[in-house]
């Protein structure tokens, strides 16, 4: 009998408990920048160094810490579902953790991309992309990171899983962040909703949704437990 898909959308919270912050804290990542000074082409055009320095030093900080017990249960439940992973987080700590089936809507901190064709796309070994980096093609090579402003390229196969989900979880984000956060209205009516976050986001009521107002590293228990009685 083929597994249920359990289509995931993951964001900041779920990597913050690994030790990754998160702009959106009073403490965030991007203190003392302003956001589109280094996440958006603007800021890119206008000082590509301060770009690359900002992403340099999240690298820095992303080898440094280990996936948490939320990213370890998600890549558990590919035992018993068909999981597909949405997450809005650059990092790679679903992966490290054993999932398999990561789509990552805002790119990739361990990627740079050629400014000149946005489909050259090279792995980062360590954590450092400098000026001078280039693309076969001769071309500065940048982060490979979904600015404010560009498109979200993912963002049609997201939808696609979301559409046919046998169940949805949502863990550590608050849906506030769009696209992204516009793909729990595409869930299907008869599909479950489970909703893991300290700060649980409004959803319209709805049949079979289940809020658990915790961080990740706890609520994710919860599901596990619930997903193996009720939907397995």
């Amino acid at each position: 009998m083929a597994k249920k898909k359990l289509v995931v959308l993951s964001g900041a919270g779920i990597s913050a408990e690994s030790g990754i912050a998160t702009f959106r804290d009073a403490k965030g990542l991007w203190e003392g920048h302003d956001v589109m000074e280094v996440a958006s082409p603007q800021g890119w055009r206008k000082n590509p160094e301060l770009v690359l320095d900002f992403y340099n030093q999240r690298r820095k900080n992303a080898h440094s810490v280990q996936p948490n017990t939320g990213h370890k249960i998600l890549a558990e439940l590919e035992q018993d579902f068909d999981v597909r992973i949405i997450t809005q987080n650059v990092d790679d700590l679903h992966e490290r953790a054993g999932s398999s089936n990561v789509i990552h809507l805002h790119g990739k901190l361990f990627e740079s991309r050629s400014t000149l064709d946005p489909k050259l796309i090279y792995p980062i070994e360590g954590w450092q992309l400098n000026l001078g980096d280039k693309c076969e093609r001769g071309s500065q090579l940048r982060p490979n990171i979904v600015w404010f402003g560009e498109a979200v390229p993912m963002m049609e196969q997201a939808m696609a899983e979301t559409m046919c989900a046998d169940i949805f979880l949502v863990v550590g984000t608050s849906l506030v962040v769009y696209p992204a956060a516009g793909l729990v209205d595409l869930v299907p009516d008869d599909t479950p909703i489970l909703v893991v976050d300290p700060n649980l986001p409004y959803l319209r009521p709805r049949p079979h949704l289940h809020l658990f107002e915790e961080k990740a590293s706890t609520g994710m228990y919860k599901v596990k437990a619930l997903l193996q009685q009720k939907y397995l």
